[in-house]
């Protein structure tokens, strides 16, 4: 199997971290100087020179980059197993980035993006996103491999919030891993949080941290994990620690230890025994030194896996993500800012007059791929989609590319 060129250390953090020249340190001084901490970053221009050349719809592919974490979890029967193979697809997404702290383009309302992949077993997935709220932003997608009877739908809310020397991501929103032939047993998963440190001052550094969680109601089963950021003067980055529970009893099955950008092992909780004394009023933990001697199995090396290529199309229409931002992308890669700085105001600036107009003339915005139920956003005609049929399935997606 080809390897794919090791993308993090486990000493060290490098394709997380971007040195800025003077010249950019500069701008983001003045930026950070008009801000106080706490401020949302969303209605703040942000230089070009930060930005990863394309829109946060296509970046959401990245958790769709391994479909052999995604495609075989409908065919595991063992309830548990299932539920670590969800997870597991979920910590393998995480390692793909570009090098450097970079973000990619806030889509503007209306924006769209979409793909397909062709898997080498002839099956087919189709993925597509939509910018539904501007103010505040948020973005719904939604994938599926019809053959493979997985759904990937759900929405993302993020909250940029400036803290002095870092930024914060706050990755608001949720997404739902559906399996519709399984009585649409769902995982309900909550990202955890990205920041941005050594902003103003120091090596400009990215990473995860906080808590996340996948649940599944169906099974009673919730993995809890906790994304750590590196502190300054000890800890691993990039590391994660997680438990796998029965919900009710609190019961953990699983530990699960690692790094996202790496090596993620998984081994079976032994309780501690608990022994009583004083006719049964006091109790303690014994040490139980079996536990240490658990064996711990490689869960995943994301470094061994390489990002699956998906397909979009060469016809684009205005609003489709590629298009719309096309120059701003080719001047970024060219490395000239002045004229990306231009192709961004451009698009930016025109959408600020397409909702002048809309205001003007009372115009209420229609989203056209998704709706919306309550905070949710779900794929318009989902209900109609039978996954027992495949090919009327497969036709009915296709109708959304053309």
């Amino acid at each position: 199997k080809k390897k794919q060129t090791m993308l993090h250390s486990n000493n060290n953090n490098t394709e997380n971290t971007e040195e800025i020249e003077e010249g950019s340190r500069s701008i983001l001084l003045a930026i950070a100087s008009q801000l106080t901490k706490g401020t949302d970053l969303h209605r703040v221009a942000l230089p070009t020179f930060v930005l990863e050349p394309r829109s946060m719809l296509e970046r959401i592919t990245d958790f769709m980059a391994h479909p052999e974490f995604i495609l075989p979890v409908s065919d595991i029967d063992d309830d548990v197993e299932r539920f670590i193979s969800v997870v597991k697809w979920f910590l393998a997404g995480w390692h793909i980035k570009p090098k450097g702290v970079k973000k990619p383009y806030n889509p503007v309302l209306g924006e769209f993006f979409r793909c397909k992949y062709k898997y080498q077993d002839g099956s087919d997935a189709y993925y597509i996103a939509e910018q539904v709220s501007h103010h505040p932003p948020a973005s719904a997608f939604f994938y599926t491999c019809p053959q493979h009877k997985v759904i990937i739908t759900g929405d993302l809310k993020p909250k940029s919030k400036f803290y002095g020397n870092s930024v914060a991501s706050l990755m608001k929103g949720t997404t739902n891993f559906i399996l519709p032939t399984r009585n649409n047993e769902r995982y309900e998963i909550h990202m955890p949080n990205m920041y941005a440190r050594g902003v103003l001052i120091g090596t400009m550094t990215l990473e995860l941290g906080d808590l996340s969680t996948v649940r599944c109601e169906a099974t009673g089963l919730v993995c809890e994990m906790d994304f750590q950021t590196k502190g300054y003067f000890s800890g691993q980055c990039n590391s994660v620690t997680a438990k796998i529970k029965r919900e009710a009893t609190q019961e953990i099955l699983y530990d699960i230890t690692g790094q996202w950008s790496g090596e993620l092992f998984i081994k079976k909780h032994i309780p501690q025994e608990k022994t009583s004394t004083v006719g049964g009023l006091l109790s303690f933990n014994k040490k139980d030194t079996t536990k240490d001697k658990q064996p711990s199995e490689l869960m995943v090396d994301v470094r061994q896996h390489t990002k699956y290529p998906l397909s979009v199309s060469q016809h684009q229409e205005e609003k489709e993500s590629r298009r719309l931002w096309s120059q701003l992308t080719e001047s970024i890669k060219a490395g000239n800012m002045d004229k990306a700085a231009e192709a961004k105001f451009k698009v930016e600036d025109e959408e600020r007059e397409l909702r002048k107009v809309r205001e003007k003339n009372n115009i209420q915005w229609q989203t056209r791929f998704f709706n919306n139920a309550g905070e949710d956003y779900y794929l318009k005609g989902i209900e109609t989609l039978n996954y027992n049929n495949v090919q009327e399935t497969c036709q009915k997606l296709d109708t959304l590319f053309i």
